[in-house]
């Protein structure tokens, strides 16, 4: 059991024990692929501004305007790979409305085209080259953007709709509890807030995969997360403060709470997923009594 530090001695006399078994703080989570490589595209435009103010008005403008382009194929570029981290992560998810990556190299070779282009009768081999060469660099390099939906097979594209609404209210809320307790100024609690968001992330996950859960998770992914956002508001707030251990403590506790909750309707959202399943094989199976078709005796799907 994971046990918070606590004795003889500790203000409250006794140790204080979570009621769940801790999670490895990796659980979950994957090497983000949004590092160096796509750090590097926004430093690779900046000699275009020193070439820029030491040429002619038509160089400085065609430097400036390679230098603009450039960093915005960066920023697509960024954006396109954290948007299809976030549709990896999940096993219902749409393509992204916004094709980030390839507009993304698109202007690659926009910008590269502008680069090569000298204003004094410089031809357009080069340039075309260079665009040519980087809009395939750049789409080899960091690949294309999801092209289709991901396990929406036999999903009510408008309950899906009204889940994606409240997951995005629900992450708000979880980051706005992330900002919060920075400002506590204490890494053991933010990781503490964070073990607390992956178990809100996987009743997410669960209510994507099958949107009529929504209704019964609704308080959850709503009410309790803006709660618990306001909480850590405020608590981060006395804490940056004064550094008061009896807050800290109740906090704890609220997570603790709020943890052991949202794992408990998690698991009985599986089990009324597995019940439903459950029905509908013994509805199958009696229809296929009474066309005739004779079965075999098979254990249920859970277990009993």
């Amino acid at each position: 059991m994971a046990q918070r530090y606590g004795g003889k001695y500790s203000p409250d006399g006794q140790p204080v024990q979570d009621d769940l078994p801790p999670r490895n703080p990796y659980h979950g989570k994957k090497r983000t692929r949004v590092g160096g490589r796509v750090n590097m595209l926004f430093l690779a435009p900046l000699p275009l501004l020193f070439s820029a103010f030491a040429s002619e008005p038509v160089g400085l403008a065609l430097d400036l305007a390679a230098f603009g382009t450039l960093i915005l194929a960066a920023w697509l570029t960024r954006e396109g790979m954290i948007a299809q981290e976030a549709y990896d992560a999940r096993r219902v998810a749409r393509r992204p409305a916004i094709p980030r990556k390839m507009f993304a190299s698109v202007l690659t070779g926009v910008g590269l085209f502008l680069a090569g282009l000298v204003p004094e009768g410089g031809g357009l081999l080069n340039p075309i080259i260079f665009a040519v060469l980087g809009t395939v660099l750049h789409g080899f390099s960091f690949g294309f953007d999801p092209l289709r939906d991901k396990g929406m097979e036999g999903i009510d594209t408008f309950q899906q709709d009204r889940v994606a609404r409240v997951v995005d209210e629900a992450e708000k809320h979880l980051s706005a509890m992330s900002d919060a307790i920075r400002r506590a100024g204490d890494r053991t609690l933010e990781a503490r807030v964070e073990r607390f968001q992956t178990t809100a992330r996987d009743m997410f996950r669960t209510v994507e995969e099958d949107p009529r859960d929504l209704t019964a998770a609704r308080k959850y992914l709503g009410v309790y997360l803006l709660g618990a956002r306001d909480a850590t508001v405020k608590f981060a707030d006395i804490y940056s403060r004064n550094r008061d251990s009896a807050a800290r403590q109740d906090y704890e506790a609220l997570l603790s709470d709020l943890e052991h909750n949202f794992s408990s309707k998690t698991r009985d959202l599986l089990l009324d997923d597995r019940a439903d399943l459950n029905v509908e094989i013994e509805v199958l199976r009696e229809r296929l009594q009474r066309e005739g078709v004779r079965l075999t005796q098979t254990t249920p799907v859970n277990g009993e």
